[in-house]
């Protein structure tokens, strides 16, 4: 049975999100607590509410009641700044598509949020390098992503996501855009990266083959998260 992050102290702890798109209810009172080091599964039909949760968890949407803790801050109560400094420093996020700049190199995309937070060009640079190394894709550096296989791009874009050295992972549906061997290779990267460094993730995803590489999965319906235990 895999335990990793059982025992551990809760890194981020949500309460009774509310989230609704006009008079569409997205989540209705959801909550959960990651732990540090932890690999979190949030799994769920297509239209649950999964993803504008883990937007509400990351501080890239607010939500309309609720809360949500990180390290001892309120997220909902922070300034953009703020937030927008989180996931510079302490968050990666990593979407379905990727969603990296396609004017950029894939190095330059690796090396945008250390530039962002301030590195000199060649340092980050040579970081990012390092990164998409670490994840098989270091000789496509000079590539502009659309000349990337899909599996390629994403696990550029995971690098992106960790070249920070982030405590908190959001992926949101890594694997979705992917087939089976490229959706494998990108998860046996992200969880082997993760433990390395001992970042926490917290992966949204449809697919049961996904969930569990998690160490626990909880499930999220009409708006509410059910807890499923922990992975075998």
């Amino acid at each position: 049975m895999n335990t990793k992050g059982e025992g551990a102290a809760v890194l981020l702890a949500a309460r009774g999100l509310v989230k609704a798109y006009g008079r569409t209810p997205a989540l209705r009172g959801a909550g959960l607590d990651l732990r540090a080091g932890e690999i979190l599964a949030v799994t769920g039909a297509s239209g649950s509410g999964k993803s504008t949760l883990l937007h509400c968890l990351a501080g890239i949407v607010r939500p309309d009641e609720g809360s949500v803790v990180y390290a001892g801050e309120h997220l909902e109560r922070q300034s953009e700044r703020r937030l927008g400094e989180l996931r510079r420093t302490d968050f990666g996020v990593v979407f379905q598509f990727g969603q990296l700049i396609p004017e950029l190199t894939v190095l330059d995309n690796v090396a945008l949020p250390l530039l962002l937070g301030g590195l000199a060009r060649p340092a980050a640079q040579e970081r990012a390098g390092e990164w998409l190394e670490r994840f098989g894709v270091r000789g496509q550096g000079e590539l502009r992503p659309g000349e990337l296989s899909g599996g390629q791009a994403q696990r550029a874009a995971l690098a992106r996501a960790l070249v920070t050295g982030p405590r908190i992972v959001f992926a949101d549906e890594p694997t979705g855009a992917l087939d089976s061997l490229a959706g494998e290779q990108t998860m046996t990267a992200l969880v082997h990266t993760a433990r390395e460094t001992g970042a926490a993730v917290l992966l949204i995803t449809h697919d049961a083959q996904t969930a569990a590489y998690a160490d626990r999965e909880v499930r999220l319906s009409d708006g509410a998260v059910t807890e499923l235990g922990v992975n075998a």
